[in-house]
This record gives C-alpha cells, structure tokens and sequence, in this order.
C-alpha cells in the first residue's frame, strides 16, 4: 500500500521560487544578521580552531534541535490556567500553516518572533561563550542555519519540484507530515534523522491517514 500525496505543480524555477522567497521578511531579517555577525568575527581576527567547536556541535545536534522545537514548541496545544489560555504566536501561526499550508506568508517564521531572536541569539551567545570570537562564529553559524532552514521548508510548499535524491527524500517526509499524519515526521530540513532516533519515522504504509492533519489538536470552531 502506498501513500499518495498531493503533487506539486508542473513550471516553477528555482529563480522564480528564489524570487518570490526573497519578497518576505524573514530571509532579509537572517542575512542581516549573517552579515553583521560575519563582519564583526572578520574585525575580531585571531582565528582559532577552537571556535569552531561550538558550530560543528550545532549543526550536528540540529536535527535533534529542530524535531525538539517542532514538537513542544510549534505543536504546543493550547492550555488553560484559570481566565488565562497559555498559547503563543508561534504555535498560533503553526497551527494556521497546518490549516492552509499553501499559504506562503504562512510558511516562514512570523517576523516579530524572529526579531527577538536576532537580538536574543547573539545576547546570549556573547555571554555563554569565554571569547567573542566563539561567539560570533555561533552566531554566523545559526543564521545560516536558519535561513537554510526557511528556504527548504518554503521550497517543500511551494511548486517548485524535487530533482536531487537528497531534497526528494526531504520533500516527501515534510509532506507526510502535513498530509498523512502530523504526529510523524518532524523533521523539516533533514529526513530520516531525528525521527529515526524519537520513532517518529515509520513505514507510511502502516500508519493511518489523521482526520487532524490540517486541524492539530482538532481545535477548529473552540475559539484557539
């Protein structure tokens, strides 16, 4: 048995995705932050291997980092506290990408979370680290992950279709996620990784198709 998933239409380049890409906030906001980090660790010199030690840790933790904040963070379900609901805007949003994940705006980081991230990530990343040098190579390396992550998860809803295996295998598992069954899957820029190692990627063949993939937590119609 295999799982049929809604195909992506035929003509998109990947000049005409890179275009419409770069009309949104969020890419703009991650190179500006690339950009200054970048010129700062060039003024600092003093080049040490050491530096890179925290980045090469990042990017091998990443997927685990990604799965991590896809599941408690972005799938947070609404609770109440007395009068208060705890919810946030990023779980709102995410909620809403589920709903209409067609929807471009929709599919990058809401531009007012991720202004206290540029500001937060390198605040704390020059008070975690004995050296700016270490700090600033962090600060590189998470904008560049950050935009790579944006640019793969817009490709993957966008039109544009899949030609290296790699992105292949990257385009179905995210579309899984979103069509199949959204508890599967959570990954976005890798496939096959953390959820390997969390149980959250098995044969879609053996798992049924969610009545919620488009309604998490089935919270349509109760005001969340």
């Amino acid at each position: 048995m295999t799982t049929v998933l809604p195909r992506a239409q035929r003509g998109l380049s990947l000049g005409d995705a890179a275009r419409e890409f770069a009309r949104h906030p969020s890419p703009w906001m991650l190179g500006g932050l690339l950009v200054a980090a970048a010129a700062a660790r060039l003024l600092l010199e003093d080049w040490r291997l050491s530096d890179l030690l925290a980045p090469a840790a990042f990017l091998a933790l990443f997927p685990v980092v990604e799965w991590l904040v896809h599941v408690f963070v972005l799938h947070w379900r609404p609770r109440r506290l007395g009068p208060v609901t705890l919810d946030t805007q990023l779980a709102r949003k995410h909620r809403e990408h589920h709903a209409s994940p067609r929807d471009v705006p929709l599919v990058f980081i809401p531009w007012q979370t991720l202004a206290g991230l540029v500001v937060v990530v390198p605040a704390l990343a020059l008070l975690a680290f004995p050296r700016p040098h270490q700090a600033l190579a962090f600060v590189v390396t998470v904008a560049v992950v950050g935009l790579v992550y944006e640019w793969v998860h817009y490709l993957v809803h966008s039109d544009y279709r899949p030609r290296s295996r790699a992105y292949r295998a990257v385009h179905r598992h995210h579309r899984l996620h979103h069509f199949k069954n959204e508890n599967y899957w959570l990954t976005v820029t890798s496939a096959h990784t953390a959820d390997r190692i969390f149980g959250t990627d098995p044969d879609p063949a053996d798992v049924p198709t969610s009545a919620t993939a488009k309604d998490l937590h089935g919270l349509q119609g109760t005001g969340h």
